[in-house]
C-alpha cells in the first residue's frame, strides 16, 4: 500500500515562528509512518518555503530559544490548481506530489486563512479550519463579536485602531475597571499582550501591542481559573476533558508558555465538579460551531469565583508540542499524540472529498 504523503508545513512569517518549529518536529516524531510519508517544509520569516529531508532540516531543536530553519534545502512554491504538487524552483523538473498539509503554523501569514486560501486554490486537503474560521478565529475583535452576538459571555473590551485617537487611561479604566489587558487583535501565544495598571504602563502597553498589529484590544481583567478545552471533528464535533492552566507569573504570557519549565502548571483533569466539565464541554463545541471552525481548536475560559464561565478565545492552530495543553488534553482523554494526528489527517481528507462533489463552477 502506497503512503500518504503528508506536508508538515511550519516556521512562517508571524512572531510565532519558533513556537510553529517545535510543534512541527514534534508532529514529524510522532506520526504513523507504517501509514504516512512525512515532508517537513519550513517558511522562513522572510516567506520563501524550503523542502527538508529528515529532521535534522530544524536546527538546534532542543532549545526553543535558538531552534532555527536550515535554509539550504531546496526552495519550493505551490501553484493553485496544481492538485498539490510542490515544483522546485532551482531544478524545475523535479516536482513533488503531496496527498494531504498539515500546516501547524501559528499567528497571521498562517493561522488567519491566508496559507489555508492557497491550499484550497491548489486543491490539496489539509489540517484545520477553512478560510473564514481560520481568519474568524485569529481577528479577537471580529471572533468576540461573533460570540457576542451569540449571547456567549464574554469579557468586557474595547478596540482601537492606528488611525483613532487613542482613549485616555481615566476612561479605559472607568469602563473596563483596572487591571486591564491591551494585546494586538490578530496574535497568539500571547506576543505583544501586557497587563496594566497605570497610565504610564497603559501607553507602553498600546506601543508594544501596535509593533503586531493596526487593531489592538483593551480587555477586562477576569479574575478567575483558566481553563481550556480540546475541541475535535468535522460535522461531528467532540471535546476533550478540561483541563486548567495555573500562571506561575503574573499571567500566562509567552515566556511562560515556552521559555521558563516552570513558567505555568497544567492541571489535567481541571478539578472542577462533574456538571461544570459538562458545561465547559457542551460550550466549547458551541464556540467551535459559531465560529466556523473544522478540524481542531482549543477553546480557552475564564471560571470565575460565583461559578460563572467566560469565553476567553479560540486557538484553530494551538500549539502541538508533546506538552502542549491541545494534545494533552485528548491524551488524558484516550486518544494518544500520534493517533490525534491520524485522526486529523483522516478529518482533513473526508471534508476534502466531500467539498469536491459540490458545484462550485458553472
Amino acid at each position: 500500500m502506497n503512503k500518504i504523503k503528508v506536508a508538515i508545513l511550519c516556521g512562517g512569517k508571524s512572531a510565532e515562528h519558533e513556537v510553529s518549529l517545535q510543534s512541527a518536529l514534534n508532529i514529524y516524531k510522532a506520526i504513523d509512518k507504517n501509514k504516512y510519508e512525512p515532508v517537513l517544509i519550513g517558511i522562513s520569516k522572510s516567506g520563501q518555503w524550503y523542502l527538508g529531508n529528515n529532521e535534522q532540516f530544524i536546527l538546534n531543536a532542543n532549545s526553543s530559544k535558538n531552534i532555527a530553519l536550515n535554509q539550504n534545502g531546496d526552495e519550493v512554491v505551490l501553484i493553485p490548481g496544481s492538485g498539490g504538487r510542490l515544483f522546485n524552483i532551482t531544478k524545475p523538473q523535479k516536482e513533488l506530489k503531496i496527498d494531504v498539509v498539515f500546516p501547524i503554523l501559528h499567528g497571521p501569514f498562517g493561522e488567519d486563512g491566508t496559507v489555508q486560501g492557497l491550499l484550497k486554490l491548489a486543491e490539496v486537503p489539509f489540517v484545520g479550519a477553512g478560510v473564514l474560521g481560520s481568519a474568524v478565529g485569529m481577528d479577537k475583535v471580529i471572533m468576540k463579536r461573533l460570540l457576542y452576538e451569540a449571547k456567549i459571555n464574554i469579557a468586557k473590551f474595547l478596540v482601537v485602531n492606528s488611525t483613532d485617537e487613542k482613549p485616555s487611561f481615566k476612561k479605559v479604566s472607568e469602563e473596563l475597571g483596572s487591571p486591564f489587558f491591551v494585546k494586538p487583535a490578530n496574535m497568539g501565544s500571547s506576543v505583544g499582550v501586557s497587563k496594566v495598571e497605570n497610565e504610564k504602563q497603559y501607553y507602553e502597553s498600546l506601543e508594544k501591542a501596535f509593533q503586531y498589529d493596526l487593531k489592538v484590544l483593551i480587555e477586562e481583567y477576569i479574575d478567575g481559573r483558566e481553563i481550556e478545552c480540546s475541541v475535535l471533528g468535522f460535522e461531528s464535533i467532540a471535546a476533550s476533558i478540561p483541563g486548567e492552566i495555573k500562571p506561575q507569573h503574573e499571567f500566562y504570557s509567552y515566556e511562560a508558555k515556552y521559555i521558563d519549565e516552570d513558567g505555568a502548571i497544567l492541571d489535567i483533569p481541571a478539578q472542577i465538579s462533574k456538571e461544570k466539565v459538562l458545561e465547559v464541554q457542551a460550550l466549547a463545541v458551541r464556540v467551535f460551531e459559531i465560529l466556523f471552525c473544522e478540524g481542531l481548536g482549543r477553546v480557552d475560559f475564564f471560571l470565575k469565583r460565583n461559578g460563572d464561565l467566560l469565553v476567553n478565545e479560540i486557538n484553530t492552530l494551538p500549539g502541538f508540542t508533546k506538552i502542549s495543553m491541545y494534545p494533552k488534553l485528548w491524551e488524558a482523554s484516550g486518544l494518544a499524540y500520534t493517533q490525534l494526528i491520524d485522526r486529523l489527517i483522516e478529518l482533513a481528507i473526508t471534508r476534502f472529498n466531500k467539498e469536491k462533489k459540490l458545484k462550485t463552477s458553472y
